[in-house]
Protein backbone atom coordinates (compact mmCIF):
# COMPACT_ATOMS: atom_id res chain seq x y z
CA UNK A 1 0.00 0.00 0.00
CA UNK A 2 1.33 3.05 -0.91
CA UNK A 3 0.48 6.02 1.80
CA UNK A 4 -2.83 6.25 3.37
CA UNK A 5 -5.02 5.09 -0.26
CA UNK A 6 -6.44 1.50 0.24
CA UNK A 7 -4.18 0.11 -2.52
CA UNK A 8 -1.61 0.18 -4.65
CA UNK A 9 -0.72 3.02 -7.53
CA UNK A 10 0.91 -0.02 -9.78
CA UNK A 11 -0.89 -3.76 -10.33
CA UNK A 12 -1.04 -6.52 -12.58
CA UNK A 13 -3.73 -7.97 -14.02
CA UNK A 14 -4.52 -11.68 -13.47
CA UNK A 15 -5.59 -14.61 -15.61
CA UNK A 16 -7.21 -17.34 -14.25
CA UNK A 17 -5.31 -20.78 -14.43
CA UNK A 18 -7.81 -22.81 -12.35
CA UNK A 19 -10.04 -22.32 -9.39
CA UNK A 20 -10.65 -25.20 -6.93
CA UNK A 21 -14.09 -24.65 -4.89
CA UNK A 22 -13.85 -26.07 -1.48
CA UNK A 23 -16.06 -27.67 0.98
CA UNK A 24 -16.05 -24.68 3.27
CA UNK A 25 -16.98 -22.07 0.73
CA UNK A 26 -13.69 -20.90 0.14
CA UNK A 27 -11.86 -21.19 -3.56
CA UNK A 28 -8.33 -21.93 -4.80
CA UNK A 29 -7.59 -19.97 -7.56
CA UNK A 30 -4.41 -20.31 -9.58
CA UNK A 31 -3.46 -17.07 -11.67
CA UNK A 32 -0.81 -16.06 -13.53
CA UNK A 33 -0.32 -12.17 -14.26
CA UNK A 34 -0.52 -10.69 -17.67
CA UNK A 35 -0.25 -6.71 -17.89
CA UNK A 36 1.30 -4.40 -15.72
CA UNK A 37 -1.12 -0.89 -14.61
CA UNK A 38 -0.90 2.15 -12.82
CA UNK A 39 -3.48 3.71 -11.33
CA UNK A 40 -4.34 7.44 -12.39
CA UNK A 41 -7.28 8.11 -10.29
CA UNK A 42 -9.41 5.65 -7.06
CA UNK A 43 -12.91 5.59 -6.94
CA UNK A 44 -15.61 3.80 -4.78
CA UNK A 45 -18.81 2.42 -6.35
CA UNK A 46 -21.29 0.08 -4.46
CA UNK A 47 -18.90 -0.71 -1.66
CA UNK A 48 -15.73 -1.23 -3.87
CA UNK A 49 -12.90 0.22 -4.64
CA UNK A 50 -12.27 1.14 -8.22
CA UNK A 51 -9.72 2.85 -10.34
CA UNK A 52 -8.76 4.33 -13.57
CA UNK A 53 -5.68 2.76 -14.98
CA UNK A 54 -3.15 3.19 -17.86
CA UNK A 55 -1.22 0.15 -19.07
CA UNK A 56 2.47 -0.25 -18.48
CA UNK A 57 4.65 -1.43 -21.37
CA UNK A 58 8.47 -1.82 -21.34
CA UNK A 59 10.12 0.50 -24.08
CA UNK A 60 11.79 -1.11 -27.32
CA UNK A 61 14.84 -0.67 -28.35
CA UNK A 62 16.63 -1.57 -31.65
CA UNK A 63 20.10 -1.78 -33.23
CA UNK A 64 23.06 -1.46 -31.01
CA UNK A 65 21.03 -0.77 -27.62
CA UNK A 66 18.76 -4.35 -28.47
CA UNK A 67 22.16 -6.11 -28.88
CA UNK A 68 23.91 -4.66 -25.83
CA UNK A 69 20.27 -5.64 -24.11
CA UNK A 70 20.42 -8.39 -25.49
CA UNK A 71 23.68 -9.27 -24.01
CA UNK A 72 22.43 -7.83 -20.42
CA UNK A 73 19.81 -10.51 -20.82
CA UNK A 74 22.36 -13.38 -21.31
CA UNK A 75 24.48 -12.94 -18.72
CA UNK A 76 21.58 -11.81 -15.70
CA UNK A 77 19.74 -15.29 -16.80
CA UNK A 78 23.05 -17.37 -16.14
CA UNK A 79 22.99 -15.49 -13.04
CA UNK A 80 19.55 -16.60 -12.13
CA UNK A 81 20.96 -19.99 -13.02
CA UNK A 82 23.71 -20.18 -10.69
CA UNK A 83 21.05 -18.84 -7.86
CA UNK A 84 18.87 -21.41 -8.25
CA UNK A 85 21.07 -24.41 -8.70
CA UNK A 86 21.73 -23.85 -4.41
CA UNK A 87 20.67 -27.39 -3.40
CA UNK A 88 19.48 -26.09 0.56
CA UNK A 89 16.21 -26.38 1.86
CA UNK A 90 14.93 -22.69 0.88
CA UNK A 91 16.05 -23.62 -2.88
CA UNK A 92 13.95 -26.54 -2.60
CA UNK A 93 10.60 -24.83 -0.99
CA UNK A 94 10.76 -22.18 -3.73
CA UNK A 95 10.64 -25.04 -6.52
CA UNK A 96 8.03 -26.63 -4.80
CA UNK A 97 6.19 -23.70 -4.40
CA UNK A 98 6.92 -21.11 -7.61
CA UNK A 99 8.19 -24.43 -9.82
CA UNK A 100 11.42 -23.89 -12.05
CA UNK A 101 13.17 -21.19 -13.49
CA UNK A 102 11.20 -20.66 -16.78
CA UNK A 103 13.31 -20.97 -19.85
CA UNK A 104 14.33 -17.77 -21.54
CA UNK A 105 12.31 -16.43 -24.48
CA UNK A 106 13.91 -16.24 -27.66
CA UNK A 107 12.85 -12.33 -28.36
CA UNK A 108 13.18 -10.60 -25.18
CA UNK A 109 10.52 -7.60 -26.26
CA UNK A 110 7.93 -9.61 -27.60
CA UNK A 111 5.95 -9.44 -24.24
CA UNK A 112 5.13 -5.91 -23.48
CA UNK A 113 5.95 -6.90 -19.88
CA UNK A 114 9.48 -8.20 -20.87
CA UNK A 115 10.82 -11.70 -20.17
CA UNK A 116 8.83 -14.02 -18.20
CA UNK A 117 11.06 -15.35 -16.05
CA UNK A 118 12.24 -11.85 -14.86
CA UNK A 119 9.27 -11.74 -12.73
CA UNK A 120 9.11 -15.07 -11.55
CA UNK A 121 12.55 -14.53 -9.87
CA UNK A 122 11.17 -11.31 -8.54
CA UNK A 123 8.64 -13.47 -6.77
CA UNK A 124 10.82 -15.51 -4.71
CA UNK A 125 14.05 -12.98 -4.85
CA UNK A 126 14.26 -11.68 -0.70
CA UNK A 127 13.62 -8.16 -1.56
CA UNK A 128 11.59 -6.03 0.11
CA UNK A 129 7.66 -5.22 -1.60
CA UNK A 130 8.55 -1.52 -2.28
CA UNK A 131 11.81 -2.77 -3.68
CA UNK A 132 9.97 -4.98 -6.04
CA UNK A 133 7.36 -2.62 -6.41
CA UNK A 134 10.17 -0.01 -8.15
CA UNK A 135 10.98 -3.07 -10.57
CA UNK A 136 7.56 -3.53 -11.28
CA UNK A 137 6.86 0.12 -12.18
CA UNK A 138 9.78 0.54 -14.48
CA UNK A 139 9.07 0.41 -17.76
CA UNK A 140 12.67 -0.21 -18.44
CA UNK A 141 13.78 -3.66 -19.31
CA UNK A 142 17.25 -2.39 -19.02
CA UNK A 143 16.99 -1.20 -15.94
CA UNK A 144 15.05 -3.90 -14.56
CA UNK A 145 17.98 -6.36 -15.59
CA UNK A 146 20.31 -4.73 -14.32
CA UNK A 147 18.99 -4.09 -10.94
CA UNK A 148 18.49 -8.35 -10.89
CA UNK A 149 21.94 -8.51 -11.99
CA UNK A 150 23.33 -6.33 -9.20
CA UNK A 151 20.96 -8.44 -6.70
CA UNK A 152 21.86 -11.55 -7.78
CA UNK A 153 25.59 -10.52 -7.87
CA UNK A 154 25.48 -9.57 -4.59
CA UNK A 155 23.66 -12.58 -3.24
CA UNK A 156 25.90 -15.34 -4.81
CA UNK A 157 28.77 -13.78 -3.77
CA UNK A 158 28.14 -13.22 -0.75
CA UNK A 159 27.28 -17.01 0.43
CA UNK A 160 28.66 -19.12 -2.86
CA UNK A 161 27.79 -22.02 -0.94
CA UNK A 162 25.21 -21.90 0.99
CA UNK A 163 21.36 -19.79 1.23
CA UNK A 164 21.15 -16.39 0.30
CA UNK A 165 20.28 -13.76 3.17
CA UNK A 166 17.76 -11.20 2.41
CA UNK A 167 19.43 -8.28 1.25
CA UNK A 168 19.70 -5.00 3.08
CA UNK A 169 19.50 -1.88 2.55
CA UNK A 170 19.65 1.64 4.06
CA UNK A 171 16.11 1.38 5.14
CA UNK A 172 15.67 -2.74 5.49
CA UNK A 173 15.74 -5.35 3.09
CA UNK A 174 16.51 -4.32 -0.58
Amino acid sequence: LCGSTTFADYGCMLEIQQIEFLADGRSLVDTIGRQRFRVLRRGHRDGYNTADIEYLEDKKVAGEELEELQCLHESTYHLAQRFCEHGDVASRHILMQHGPLPEKEEDIQASADGPGWCWWLISILPLDPSYQLTLFSTTSLRARLAQLQRILTALLHAHPGGPPPPLHGPRGQV
